[in-house]
């Protein structure tokens, strides 16, 4: 075995990996960029080495900077996790001939199973039941869309080196197609550097269910059943399963070997999932599933597998890596135990059309350790959600001995954890893991969208706010920050106090971006808060009141409220499930003039590369027609206008590296 580990990677599955190889009793190296110089995984390794800036192309994927570290810190062995490059041929080929162990399937499995429409070929000698569709070598556009008709739509356009859900497009009808290809493009060589694409029949009532392969170098070759992981949003997913729901022995079986038939095809080694699509449009059945993709690494959702079969899959691939055998035969494997659930939360904006949110994190709570719950996490209290990397914070993992009790243990994990400073889809989550339909296993790749509406929460005032309100009163002391520093200025007291009145505190504040007035009636028994601003007004009476250490907790009407809480300088965070504000202090002398412009200036909602324009100056728009497009966090983002007008200036140009907040267009606006 070995005697040390270099992880090549970062967040929550570096730390997954350091966790199984310290019970191991392995030495841990881990590699950071400059952004991630004070990240989780840093502070849990033995050791860690600085491999360059943020972004991702001068850091985590240049492996020739990974691979000096592994000789300079004498590691036996890297251990890739998922992304970056646990996918690269070539970087497993550079570890074989530097002598360092890859802990993954020899470079030629890679490539065998890396290109989607190479991998298809390959399954369809191996008798591997694949989705109809174009997977041919020409690109010309025309080509593809003669192809496209020929498949007919719905269909779907997928980058051929693609994965996790990055370059593809769902095409409805032959308009579309032009466009979606374009994008899909741009996409897959932003995210891949191949901008190839292969066109697939878009599946009836399609399940996305996958089999966990394992392989070892002395022939031997296992599954370890399978997950579903249907509900998905822009194909990403978002809640993994296992077993999947309503899946026969027979089909299990079939499709498992299937899956082991795939990874033998190609002489593979270690950890690996074969993807396939399932038509349920009659239940899943053995003669309706085709094979779409294999990912040659660990997955994501791996701990779904791990808690129905109690085994280790990091300790599996180690061991592996390490020439050793499968610790276990299929037929002593047995079958699953129970039932599990995965929840990846995320730090973005449901309300807002997902869009992800970076910043400072001032406080996480998790569920306290309990049976069935495991939460995988590479972030914690005090770190920052960058916009370089995928903003996940952590996964939901429950376990339940069945269905019903682990979505109902899964549902009252995400209603006890909670995220101050930036916005999650905490609440999105929590709807769709108790949502009538998911519940009783009805549901295909395509329910989020389908239900999006009764999904995410919805984002508009909430007497909590009064709460919050209430809260920063308390924390400031009666007093507006920012007014008056002198203990003794009159200019500091916001308590509204006249002659013969009732004490009324009254507070400017900037309420989630929205400037709002607070007015704290002082009662006998209870506070009257009053929160309004341009679309928002609401009252509800606050009593009981108590704010001790990181927890607020009052009465609001007869209702009984306990919440986290985070006090930075000059911000207030208060949270509770979907809801999330964040307070600051509002500067009644510095206005924004854009807001009387109605729309009149678009800015970048995060830090990102602005890969195209729409627009020129003099253009005549309308509300909501596409002005530019925004890559971040590995995703397209369309910016729209504001309003009617005419595009007055733009300050940037395709390929600039723009910050958050930064102006890009502005408009003059139609009267």
């Amino acid at each position: 075995m070995f005697r040390s580990v270099l992880i090549a990677n970062r967040g929550e599955i570096a730390c997954r990996v350091i966790r199984t190889a310290r019970r191991m009793g392995l030495r841990t190296i881990a590699v950071y960029s400059e952004a991630d110089a004070h990240a989780l995984h840093v502070e849990e390794a033995d050791e860690a080495h600085l491999i360059g800036p943020a972004p991702a192309t001068r850091s985590y994927l240049d492996a020739e900077k990974v691979l000096d570290v592994a000789r300079l810190a004498w590691a036996d062995c890297i251990h890739p996790g998922y992304g970056f490059l646990s996918e690269n041929a070539e970087f497993a080929e550079a570890c074989e001939k530097a002598g360092i162990p890859f802990v993954g399937p020899p470079a030629g499995a890679i490539r065998a199973m890396g290109l989607k429409d190479a991998a298809k070929a390959l399954m369809q000698k191996a008798d591997v039941p694949v989705v109809p569709g174009y997977h041919g070598a020409s690109q010309d556009d025309a080509v593809l869309a003669e192809e496209a008709d020929k498949t007919g739509y719905p269909l779907l356009i997928k980058a051929v080196a693609g994965g996790g859900g990055k370059g593809m497009r769902r095409v409805e009808k032959k308009s579309e197609f032009e466009a979606a290809l374009a994008s899909c493009r741009r996409e897959a060589k932003s995210a891949f550097g191949d901008e190839r694409v292969l066109i697939e029949r878009f599946v009836t009532a399609p399940r996305h269910v996958e089999i966990q392969v394992f392989a070892d170098g002395h022939g031997n070759c296992v599954h370890l059943f399978e997950r579903d992981c249907s509900l998905q949003r822009r194909h990403q997913k978002v809640i993994e399963e296992a077993p999947a729901p309503g899946m026969s022995p027979e089909m299990r079986a079939h499709m498992g070997a299937a899956a082991v038939a795939a990874a033998q095809a190609v002489g593979y080694q270690g950890a690996g999932t074969v993807e396939f699509i399932a038509d349920s449009s009659q239940g899943l059945r053995e003669d309706a599933f085709f094979f779409m993709e294999m990912n040659t690494r660990l997955q994501v959702e791996h701990p779904v597998t791990e808690m129905i079969t109690g085994l280790d899959l990091v300790e599996w691939q180690l061991r592996v890596a390490a020439g050793e055998k499968l610790p276990l035969k299929q037929e002593e494997i047995g079958e699953a135990q129970g039932h599990a659930v995965e929840a990846r939360l995320y730090a973005e904006d449901p309300a807002n059309g997902f869009l992800p949110q970076t910043g400072h994190l001032h406080a996480i709570r998790f569920p306290d350790d309990e049976n069935g719950i495991r939460i995988d996490t590479g972030v914690a209290t005090g770190k920052d959600v960058t916009p370089y990397y995928d903003p996940m914070i952590a996964k939901l993992v429950a376990w339940g001995e069945t269905r019903e009790s682990a979505l109902a243990r899964l549902h009252k994990a995400l209603s006890q954890t909670a995220v101050l400073g930036l916005k999650t889809n905490i609440g999105f989550l929590a709807n769709a893991v108790s949502h009538p339909d998911f519940v009783a296993g009805s549901f295909d790749t395509g329910f989020i969208d389908e239900k999006l509406e009764s999904l995410v929460p919805q984002d508009g005032p909430s007497e909590l706010l009064a709460l919050a309100g209430h809260a920063w009163l308390a924390a400031g002391n009666g007093k507006s920050a920012g007014v008056s520093n002198e203990p003794a200025s009159p200019f500091g007291l916001t308590d509204g106090w006249s002659l013969g009145t009732d004490r009324t505190d009254r507070l400017h504040l900037v309420a989630n971006g929205q400037d709002v007035t607070v007015d704290i009636a002082r009662g006998a028994r209870a506070d009257t808060v009053s929160v309004t601003g341009e679309d928002m007004s609401i009252s509800a009476d606050v009593s009981d009141f108590r704010m001790q250490g990181e927890q607020v907790a009052a009465s609001i009407g007869s209702d009984a409220v306990f919440c986290p809480v985070a006090i930075a300088p000059n911000a207030l965070y208060l949270a509770r499930g979907s809801e999330h504000f964040e307070l600051r202090v509002q500067d009644l002398l510095a206005r924004d003039a854009d807001e009387a412009g109605g729309g009149a200036t678009v800015r970048a909602p995060m830090s990102g590369k602005l890969i195209k324009l729409h627009a020129e100056p003099g253009a005549k728009v309308k509300k909501g027609d596409p002005l530019a497009v925004l890559e971040a966090m590995k995703m397209e983002h369309t910016l729209v206008a504001g309003a009617d007008g005419t595009v007055a200036d733009i300050t940037v140009a395709a390929g600039d590296q723009v910050e958050e907040g930064q102006t890009l267009i502005s408009l003059e606006v139609a009267e």
